[in-house]
């Protein structure tokens, strides 16, 4: 080891040995080391305020460590360490820190143990989750999944914004399932929904302290880039001539049911595929949905709909089930593009299709915006009193108002009476 009484310099560094150290005369801690190959490394040592001595790597000679850049950089870290900040255990977190991978993993546990809640103060459902984890894995993980949760930046989660948005992530993934294959796809729509969920995630990162702010926050997302479409009234006709084609095809029987009625009741589908028969009252046409999307709602059920459930055959607890199983019928996406396709009808009709234009034929029939909401189930606007139990006669009416028109359209018929409506 050798201690200089001066500046260590470019001589001084291609003169070292193997092994050997020389300390500079101008800055204490400050000093050169030659490993065992040629490398020259520039270190600085310091005591902390406890008395711990630390031994911090500034960077190897060769751009841009010099001996005159190295010996400015040692100098900052001693003035940080006068202040009381202890450098290198800093350097070392930040090296540690957990990456948005790990962050995500975190962040998904949470969710299904119940621990992260939404904004009506209760834990996120199964299926919200299941889309969280799909988001995750396909579009969050493979772009920003290596960064440190500290590093990233506002100009990161633009730049993630737009890559999703241009298909960076397309792709086809092999999922659980015999033969299962899930088509991940990118543009504008799913990026903006990926960078609200990543908000939620870096919103989760500062309450654990993992980093002072929010990322994502002053991010400018797309346009959501949703159209309310409604169908037409050729399209209904079509709906209703797919629906007879469907049952002669013998496309599974609750599938079609559940299409029925999801037109006659402008219910969302989540909520027709999960409804069971003990939250069903057939005498006062009522149905009492317990976890929906906007939380504990009573729905009124018209004439048409509950012939609809009198034809169905109760197999089990649920409404429409599954084909196989007693779970609920998760292959409905695929019977209702069967059945889409035995109506003709364009490929940007979907279930949710069916529920505006349901709140749509509401609306030309002079209904205000309040009735529409009850019967749609919308948030704030659903019967949630304890005390109630059916719904009441002026609902009813409106449900059998447009249940009708929805069933006349169809069918290309007068309206008709209840008793006609059960959709054979």
């Amino acid at each position: 080891m050798t201690v200089l009484q001066k500046r260590i310099g470019l001589k001084d560094i291609r003169a070292l040995k193997q092994g050997e150290i020389i300390w500079d005369g101008v800055v204490g801690g400050f000093h050169a080391r030659r490993q065992q190959s040629k490398t020259v490394s520039y270190i600085v040592v310091y005591r902390t305020a406890e008395g711990r001595q630390r031994w911090q790597t500034i960077g190897r000679h060769g751009s841009p460590w010099t001996p005159d850049t190295a010996r400015d950089a040692a100098k900052r870290i001693l003035g940080q360490v006068v202040e009381g900040a202890d450098p290198a255990a800093e350097k070392r977190a930040k090296r540690n820190a957990a990456t948005v991978s790990e962050l995500c993993d975190l962040y998904i546990a949470d969710a299904e143990a119940g621990r992260l809640l939404t904004r009506r103060k209760v834990a996120k459902k199964a299926s919200t989750i299941a889309t969280d984890k799909g988001r995750v894995e396909r579009h969050i993980k493979p772009l920003l999944g290596s960064m440190k949760v500290a590093a990233v930046t506002r100009e990161d989660v633009d730049g993630f914004m737009h890559a999703v948005a241009e298909g960076r992530t397309v792709a086809k993934i092999k999922t659980a399932k015999k033969r299962g294959l899930a088509n991940v796809r990118g543009g504008k729509g799913t990026a903006s929904r990926t960078v609200g969920l990543l908000g939620a995630i870096f919103s989760y990162a500062v309450r654990h302290r993992m980093r002072p702010d929010n990322p994502v926050r002053g991010v400018t997302r797309f346009a959501d880039g949703r159209r309310e479409r409604r169908m037409s009234d050729a399209e209904y006709k079509m709906l209703g001539t797919g629906l007879k084609k469907a049952a002669r095809e013998q496309v599974w029987p609750a599938a079609v049911a559940a299409t029925r009625f999801l037109a006659l009741t402008g219910w969302r589908s989540g909520e027709a595929l999960a409804l069971r028969w003990n939250e069903v009252d057939i005498a006062r046409r009522t149905a009492s949905l317990g976890d929906t999307k906007t939380g504990r709602s009573m729905r009124p059920i018209s004439l048409a709909a509950r012939n609809v459930l009198r034809s169905l055959r109760r197999s089990g607890d649920l409404a429409f089930p599954a084909s196989r199983g007693e779970g609920q019928m998760t292959g409905f996406p695929k019977l209702w593009a069967r059945i889409a396709k035995l109506s003709k009808l364009p490929a940007d009709v979907t279930p949710h299709t069916l529920r505006h234009s349901f709140a749509s034929l509401a609306g030309d029939l002079g209904y205000s915006e309040t009735t529409i909401a009850a019967l749609l189930g919308h948030k704030g606007r659903s019967i949630t009193s304890r005390y109630v139990h059916s719904a009441d006669a002026v609902l009813l009416a409106a449900a059998d108002a447009v249940a009708n028109r929805t069933w006349q359209l169809m069918r290309r018929r007068n309206a008709v009476s209840g008793r006609r409506c059960a959709g054979r």
